[in-house]
This record gives C-alpha cells, sequence and structure tokens, in this order.
C-alpha cells in the first residue's frame, strides 16, 4: 500500500471517530480549486442538459429515429467518451498537467455546441453528440485527479460531493431553462440549442481564470508509460476491486434518456417532457453533498448499498408507473440513487490509487463502466421496443438486485477498501 494510501486511510478513521462537524465548517476547510471547478461543472452541465433534455424527444419526434437508436446513440456516445478519458488521464499523469487537458475538454465541448442548432438531420447530431463526448472524455479524468489532487484527504469525500453537487445543478437549472424556452418559443428546439451555448463559453473561462492547479511534489515517481502494464499492475487490487463494483453497478441502470422516453409515454406534454431531468437532478444535487460528508465519517460500502437499494425501487417504481405521480416519485429515487453513489465511486477511486497514477486510475475506471453503460444502453433499447418500457425498468430492477446480493456476499473483503 502506498503512503498516499496510508494517510488517506488513517484521516478517514479519525474523520469517522470524530464527531460529525457542521456543514459550514466542512464547507469552509474545501479549497477555493475546487468550488471552481464544481461551478465550471456546473456551467458546462446548463448547456449540455439544455440540449440533452430535449435531444431524444427531438430525434424521436422530428426526425423520426426508433428508441432503439436512441440508446445505441447514447450508449456509443457515453463508451467514446469512457474510451477517451483512458488516455486523457494517462497523459495527464505522464505530463504532470491536468489543467491543461482539463481546460482543451470543456473548451472542445464548447465549440461543438453550435454544431447542434446547426445540424439538419440525424447524423449531424451524432457528429456532434460523438464530438461533445471526446470533449467530456479528455477533461473527465483529469479534472477527477485534480480534484483528489487539491482535496484535503480527511475531506475528499466532501470534495467529490460538492463537485457532484454543483455539477448536478447545473443538471436540472439546464432542462429548467430548456422548458421556459421552449414555451417562449414556441418548441422551437434550434432556438433552444443556440442560447446553450452562452454557458459552455462561460465555464471555459471560470476554468482557465480560477482554477489553480497544484504542484507535483518533488518526492512523487515520474511515469513515463502510464498504460504499461506493469504500471496498471500497480494500481493494487484494492483499486481494482472498485472497478469491479462500478462495473456491476453500472449495468444495474441504462442512460436518463430513457427517463425522459418514460415521461413522454405516460402522455406528458412535450415541452414539459424536460421536467423529468429537473426532478431527478434536483434529489441528485441534494443528495450528492451530504453523501460526501457521511462518507468520510462511515462504512462508504453500507452507503453504496443502500444507493443501489434506492436504485431497485425506482427501477419497480417506474415500471409498474401508470401515471405522473409515480413517474415522479421513481425519478426522484433515481436521483437520490445518483447522488448517493456517483460522487462515492470517485471517491473509492482516489483512496485506492497511488497519487502519481490517479489520471490513469480514473481512466480506467470509466473506461470499463463506459463500457457497461453502453451494453445497459442498448439492452435498455432493445428491451424498450420489444417489451415495452415495463420490461425496461424491471430488467434494471433484477440487475440492482444481483449487484446487492453480490455486495452482500463479498462485503467483508469491501470494507478493507478503506481499512487495509
Amino acid at each position: 500500500m502506498t503512503r498516499t494510501n496510508e494517510i488517506s486511510n488513517q484521516a478517514g478513521e479519525s474523520a469517522a471517530a470524530s464527531e460529525t462537524p457542521a456543514f459550514s465548517e466542512t464547507r469552509r476547510g474545501i479549497p477555493a480549486g475546487i468550488w471552481a471547478l464544481g461551478f465550471v461543472s456546473m456551467l458546462m452541465d446548463i448547456s449540455s442538459e439544455m440540449i440533452y433534455a430535449l435531444l431524444p424527444v427531438y430525434m424521436v419526434t422530428a426526425l423520426g429515429t426508433s428508441t432503439l437508436a436512441v440508446g445505441v446513440i447514447e450508449g456509443i456516445a457515453e463508451a467514446t467518451a469512457s474510451i477517451t478519458k483512458v488516455f486523457s488521464g494517462a497523459l495527464s499523469d505522464w505530463l504532470g498537467k491536468r489543467k491543461l487537458l482539463a481546460v482543451l475538454g470543456y473548451g472542445l465541448a464548447a465549440f461543438t455546441k453550435p454544431i447542434f442548432p446547426l445540424a439538419s438531420s440525424l447524423e449531424g447530431l451524432v457528429a456532434a453528440r460523438f464530438i461533445d463526448r471526446v470533449g467530456k472524455g479528455i477533461r473527465g479524468a483529469p479534472r477527477d485527479a485534480l480534484v483528489a489532487d487539491i482535496a484535503p484527504p480527511e475531506l475528499r469525500g466532501a470534495s467529490f460531493g460538492l463537485r457532484q453537487s454543483l455539477d448536478t445543478v447545473g443538471a436540472f437549472l439546464g432542462p429548467l431553462l430548456a422548458i421556459a424556452l421552449m414555451w417562449l418559443m414556441a418548441n422551437h428546439f434550434r432556438m433552444v440549442f443556440w442560447i446553450a451555448v452562452i454557458p459552455a463559453f462561460l465555464s471555459v473561462i471560470v476554468l482557465l481564470v480560477a482554477v489553480k492547479e497544484p504542484e507535483r511534489p518533488h518526492d512523487v515517481r515520474s511515469i513515463r508509460m502510464p498504460l504499461h502494464h506493469a504500471e496498471l499492475g500497480r494500481l493494487g487490487a484494492r483499486y481494482w476491486w472498485v472497478v469491479a463494483i462500478a462495473t456491476m453497478f453500472t449495468l444495474a441502470r441504462f442512460s436518463e434518456a430513457f427517463l425522459i422516453l418514460r415521461a413522454q409515454s405516460i402522455g406528458l406534454p412535450l415541452a414539459l417532457v424536460p421536467i423529468v431531468l429537473v426532478i431527478m437532478s434536483l434529489a441528485y444535487s441534494l443528495s450528492a453533498y451530504p453523501a460526501g460528508i457521511l462518507s468520510d465519517r462511515m462504512d462508504r460500502m453500507m452507503i453504496l448499498i443502500i444507493g443501489l437499494a434506492l436504485l431497485l425501487v425506482a427501477d419497480l417504481v417506474l415500471a409498474l408507473a401508470s401515471g405522473i405521480l409515480g413517474v415522479g416519485a421513481g425519478v426522484v429515487l433515481w436521483g437520490l440513487h445518483m447522488g448517493l453513489t456517483q460522487g462515492l465511486l470517485s471517491t473509492l477511486v482516489a483512496d485506492t490509487a497511488p497519487s502519481e497514477l490517479r489520471g490513469t486510475a480514473f481512466g480506467m475506471f470509466n473506461l470499463v463502466t463506459g463500457l457497461a453503460l453502453l451494453a445497459a444502453s442498448l439492452i435498455a433499447g432493445a428491451l424498450w421496443d420489444v417489451a415495452g418500457p415495463e420490461g425496461t425498468f424491471l430488467a434494471g430492477a433484477i440487475f440492482a438486485a444481483l449487484t446487492i446480493l453480490g455486495l452482500l456476499a463479498t462485503r467483508d473483503r469491501l470494507r478493507s477498501l478503506r481499512t487495509t
């Protein structure tokens, strides 16, 4: 086990033994760079979600795309981002510079946004979605590694939770703006897409001005070939256990595009369909930061199991719902499960990876889980076309139940992630 991991575990155990501080004290302890990265994510998410809240419906209603095609497009887009993260994360370890790659990734995403209103065919939208996800892939692993580099070890869970919470604030503000603009502009998709360009460029400005990358410590070993099998082996068994857990979890869920389609299937008006992402993201945002604080002070595996249980219930509710209230309840539960698990999984990666290989670690983590998300989205799209929304969400519930059983069966081994 590396010295970094020892320090992290000692700090986490000390925090767990102490009295839980007030939320305001925790916020004061989080560095300004973490807040800035959170606002960068928030602004980009406002831009992206203004577009993506409308895109599945736009593709199905305006372009005549099948739901299976939506699943394929969403899965490939996210898998593209995940594959790119491997190389950008490894490159950030090799260069010792994470902010440079984060700026490149956010900048590419910003310059891609105008393609969405300009595209006049499905091929153009797919190309824009693909390039945008490449930008996400370039920035993702270096940004997460930068959060881990900046955050104090005893506040690592809270720092990841805060960034995730601010990111998700953008995820519900974006659809809210999309709803308001669709109403004001009589369902004019392209005009909404144009307005979404503005916050994307603001996020790049905040990143350039407000985020300062810490210098790499002199005693940290330089990395020449981060993706060499010898370096990947140095990530250790504890890290690969985290990857295995995350892969099981990802197979139990699929793209949030299917939440939008579920709302449309019960007759929600076109202009109000983005409210689904607003509700989901609000629940996600409100739970992510508290969950991060709790993860610094209690058994992280138990929090993960609770999150999976919420996903199982959410799938069952969404499968059986016959009206807007049922779908709304399922969407809230889906958001709560995201808040309890997504920042926590990133924290576990930062806990178990050597500091000089954090970019590579986040990249490999996102590659494997991205491929799992591709498989889950393909299965969901095929099930939707064959068995409808009920079959899709019941399958999700079955995967979630199997994952919970697997975690319970290996719980003693998984607890060692904090104590070994």
